[in-house]
């Protein structure tokens, strides 16, 4: 039966120690904006990215000759 308390009182403190973490990060600004992150990369142009020209491949996608290694210049067997 003692085991049964020390256990409520364990899961009590850990408990309260999440809702602590919770409340700190509410009031440190960490749940202000939910939207605006997950939909900057659709809106920022930095003109990088150049889609007009097909991509120059310069041999194997991993850099070295491996089992797992794909050439995509080469035609499918």
């Amino acid at each position: 039966m003692t085991i049964i308390f020390l256990l409520i009182g364990i899961s009590l403190l850990v408990a309260l120690a999440f809702l602590g973490g919770f409340l700190w990060a509410v009031r440190s600004g960490q749940y202000d904006d939910t939207y605006t992150p997950s939909v900057r990369m659709l809106f920022e142009d930095d003109g990088s990215a150049d889609f007009s020209s097909p991509r120059q491949n310069d041999g194997p996608t991993c850099g070295r000759q491996s089992p797992g290694c794909v050439d995509i210049n080469q035609p499918l067997p």
